[in-house]
């Protein structure tokens, strides 16, 4: 491989087409595993290669035509990439297994998003409109950017939004079109170092979101972006930016989808959010990645006075998933919140949690998780609570529930609190439940399978945290826990 443009790779290899036979479009993208179980050849203009190198990232750095500070923030964090040792702490030796020498880190058709959906290439086209982005898109949603591997394919944002002088753009216009802004939080509330996947992303990072609300705007409607991987063998590297300006209100939401393949693929994000004074970003996530996606994400925001962070967290899916979203409650009466809900299957690991850090006086925190082990799988809570020496009137609330379907499954919780001080208020709680066995047996006999029973199960052990979960969202979880009880039982 080479760092020159003038022969991009050329078309990539994909696995055969598993397309099914159409089914009813979702109305949300990114939930149904069914329906996110298929894959197209496609030709990429672009192509990185096999493998990491300093060629790879000059590669991405020249097909993008960054300036030259960003390229040499790249490098300087791919030196840091392969300094880091695989990390021991908060992690499982599964991370072993992945080779960064076999994967493809940059795969794309074209630089410029679709701003019109009839721009979208069909092959794609046919992808985003089988998970349903064009009619959530009609529906509810104040704008939605649509990735495809590395690079957006489709971004749009309504007018009335933009009008307010909210930016919705993906990270790379973001760095073109907005340097200035972008550049004054890039990097600032994740570190390159802060972990060795976070090196790695800012060293290949592509795609992902930069949004911008102006002080006191309330966006009406959330935004949402659609993160799809489409090749085997694949890297997915987006970095996001939300900035919620003084008094500003904004709820974004991510999907995400890959399809099945019998080679391991990564996807390892950055999240950055920061809420100024007094302004709420409120973020939802629900993915379902194939099962043989390593899932190992960082997302952390930064919280000033009287500001709210909010994260909603639902993971399903994946081969493993390494994800605490974070926030720094920086400014006096800052108040962060995770609520997580995380359902492991046979051969999966959902490696979930939250960190918490109060840097304020009066600062809260509230951590609310509920995680659902099948056959075999395996569910993980990490919670790390820090309260800082002199500080003053800080709260912390923790609570950690897990259900137990099978005699196989399996939960860990691991839960760290440190408070300096004494004048601090904080609390855990944790349970460990298995699903009645008279409980099945009484619905089996008013008419229900044991699958239905299961779920109704379930369903009703997250119910209250999905009920805070926009509505299409929460339909979806249903029928996607549905879905997952089918072949668990017996």
């Amino acid at each position: 491989m080479t760092a020159e443009l003038a022969h991009p790779a050329a078309t990539a290899e994909a696995a055969p087409d598993l397309r099914a036979d159409a089914q009813q479009a979702n109305p949300i993208a990114g939930i149904d595993q069914s329906k996110g179980d298929f894959t197209y050849d496609v030709e990429y203009a672009y192509d990185a290669g096999v493998g990491l190198s300093e060629a790879t990232v000059r590669y991405i750095s020249q097909v993008k035509k960054e300036a030259p500070w960003l390229l040499d923030f790249r490098l300087k964090a791919l030196k840091k990439f392969e300094s880091m040792p695989l990390p021991t702490h908060w992690a499982t030796k599964d991370l072993e297994n992945i080779h960064f020498d076999k994967i493809r880190y940059y795969l794309s058709q074209g630089q410029q998003p679709k701003r019109t959906w009839d721009e979208v290439p069909d092959d794609i086209k046919e992808t985003f409109e089988r998970l349903g982005i064009p009619e959530q898109e009609r529906k509810f949603l104040a704008g939605v950017e649509a990735q495809f591997d590395s690079e957006a394919a489709y971004s749009n944002i309504k007018s009335i939004v933009a009008k307010q002088g909210v930016i919705f753009v993906n990270s790379t216009e973001g760095l073109r079109e907005h340097p200035e802004l972008f550049r004054k939080f890039f990097g600032k509330v994740i570190p390159t170092g802060d972990n060795k996947f976070a090196a790695l992303n800012s060293a290949v990072f592509s795609g992902g979101s930069f949004i911008y609300v102006p002080p006191g705007v309330k966006v009406a409607q959330p935004l949402q972006a659609y993160f799809r991987i489409n090749a085997e063998n694949f890297g997915q590297f987006e970095r996001t930016l939300i900035i919620a300006d003084e008094g500003a209100e904004v709820d974004y939401m991510e999907g995400c989808t890959a399809p099945k393949f019998s080679t391991s693929t990564l996807h390892s994000a950055v999240v950055e959010l920061v809420a100024l004074k007094g302004a709420k970003i409120r973020y939802i996530t629900v993915q379902n990645w194939a099962n043989n996606v390593f899932n190992l994400v960082t997302k952390r925001g930064l919280a000033h006075e009287e500001a709210e962070i909010k994260w909603i967290d639902c993971n399903i899916g994946s081969r493993l998933t390494m994800k605490y979203p974070g926030v720094i409650l920086r400014g006096r009466k800052a108040r962060g919140e995770v609520i997580s809900i995380a359902l492991a299957n046979d051969g999966q690991h959902q490696d979930t949690g939250a960190k918490m850090i109060h840097a304020a006086d009066e600062t809260t925190s509230n951590i609310i998780s509920k995680s659902i082990s099948v056959g075999q799988g395996r569910a993980t809570y990490r919670g790390l609570v820090q309260m800082g020496k002199g500080l003053k009137g800080c709260k912390n609330n923790t609570q950690c529930d897990a259900l137990l379907i099978n005699t196989n499954s399996r939960t860990d919780t691991y839960p760290a609190i440190t408070v300096r001080g004494d004048k601090h208020a904080t609390q855990h709680e944790a349970s460990v439940s298995k699903v009645s066995e008279e409980l099945i047996f009484y619905m089996q006999q008013r008419g229900l399978t044991e699958a239905q029973a299961m779920s109704l199960s379930v369903n009703g052990f997250i119910n209250d945290l999905a009920s805070q979960f926009p509505m299409e969202y929460s339909v979806e979880l249903k029928r996607l826990i549905d879905l997952e009880m089918e072949g668990s039982v017996g």
